[in-house]
């Protein structure tokens, strides 16, 4: 304003129309649902979990995890009792090599070799030389036949049919041990 100047003027003119939004329209427009709003930070609603098919979905679950257990434990019972199976006819057949391998040795008169099967009570026992002075004046084996293994809590005992060169036969009863020290089979007596 200028102090000189009179009193202020005001506009003489129609009043200036500010414009304003129109007013809400008291129901929804009809035409297609309004989509949710799309862009970055924008949260979409979802709507409530599904409840239908819960039960169902929760015993499948459940069937799957109990079927998984069984087949896991029935895998290691299977594998269990093969490993017993394979270890039992692994110490079978041991006993049995050890076996034949002595009786063969004796059969043949090589002494030597028959000592080296000698668990080591049975080598401190005797010599070689006292070992093979005695089985030299036993009967002479003629043939044999070396039958399944038998086991006790602390030995294993192996029957072998023998003939010997006069005829008779008889079952000798071979009993081994484990060696501590190379973990093979070694005779540790007979009997008959």
């Amino acid at each position: 304003m200028n102090p000189t100047s009179g009193p202020p003027e005001f506009p003489t003119g129609p009043p200036s129309v500010i414009p304003t939004s129109p007013p809400p329209a008291p129901f929804p427009a009809p035409g297609p649902p309004s989509l949710p709003p799309r862009g970055p930070g924008v949260v979409p609603p979802f709507a409530a979990p599904p409840v239908e098919g819960r039960t169902t979905r929760l015993w499948l679950g459940l069937g799957a995890a109990a079927l998984f257990v069984v087949l896991c434990c029935g895998g290691g019972i299977a594998a269990l009792t093969g490993l017993g199976i394979f270890g039992v006819q692994a110490i079978d057949e041991r006993a049995r090599v050890v076996v034949t391998d002595y009786v063969d040795a004796l059969e043949r008169a090589e002494y030597g070799e028959a000592y080296a099967l000698l668990c080591d009570s049975q080598q401190v026992a005797q010599t070689p030389d006292d070992f093979a002075a005695v089985e030299s004046r036993a009967p002479r084996i003629d043939s044999f036949l070396v039958h399944k293994t038998q086991t006790t809590t602390t030995d294993i005992i192996v029957p072998v049919d023998v003939t010997y060169a006069s005829g008779s036969t008889t079952t000798l009863r071979f009993v081994l041990r484990q060696d501590s020290g190379t973990g093979e089979f070694e005779v540790c007596g007979v009997t008959d």
